[in-house]
């Protein structure tokens, strides 16, 4: 007996412009509700090979969101926000999880300002920052932190935060000093 292959499928017809921009624009509102990290992360997945940034970026800042503990708008939440989203960049770029462990751990012992203190002056070892701004995330850098809170530092330590992030020609619209 002879077996006959049967033809291929056909291709799905291309999306026109407004069919491709309701998709993008349902999944960008699905991603409000969405708690799941690793749907977040495979929706991340497919919005960056399909180069729909917006879905992307806004699924990126629901996973550090949903993971970060305590009360928003805290220095403390802010500073886990800030450290959530570099441990996901540098999972996205490895392949595996990675931990700050580090600044974890100054984070529990000594409180957000102390860990956040020593991010402005930081040397090349510290590449969340140039990773973050890469990636158009300014404001969530240690810095724009720093800034969003400046009445828990002293002045030399939000004008080297303020320092950087122009230097990065970043400074975010929101993080904007009280002092």
């Amino acid at each position: 007996m002879k077996k006959t292959k049967s033809p291929p499928a056909p291709k799905p017809a291309a999306l026109t412009e407004k069919e491709l921009a309701a998709r993008n624009d349902a999944a960008l509102a699905r991603v409000d509700g969405m708690e799941d990290l690793e749907k977040l992360r495979n929706l991340m997945a497919n919005a960056d090979r399909m180069g729909v940034m917006p879905v992307r970026d806004a699924a990126f800042r629901r996973l550090a969101l949903i993971q970060t503990e305590g009360e928003p708008g805290t220095i403390e939440y802010d500073a886990l926000q800030t450290i959530f989203a570099y441990e996901q960049l540098v999972r996205e770029e490895l392949g595996k999880a990675k931990r700050l462990t580090r600044t974890r751990m100054k984070l529990t012992k000594s409180g957000a300002v102390n860990a956040l203190s020593d991010f402005p002056t930081a040397t090349a070892e510290y590449s969340a920052f140039d990773t973050l701004i890469a990636r158009g995330l300014q404001d969530l850098t240690g810095e724009a932190v720093i800034l969003r809170h400046a009445d828990d530092f002293d002045s030399a330590t939000r004008d080297k935060a303020e320092a950087r992030l122009e230097a990065a020609k970043a400074v975010p619209e929101d993080a904007v000093t009280d002092a």
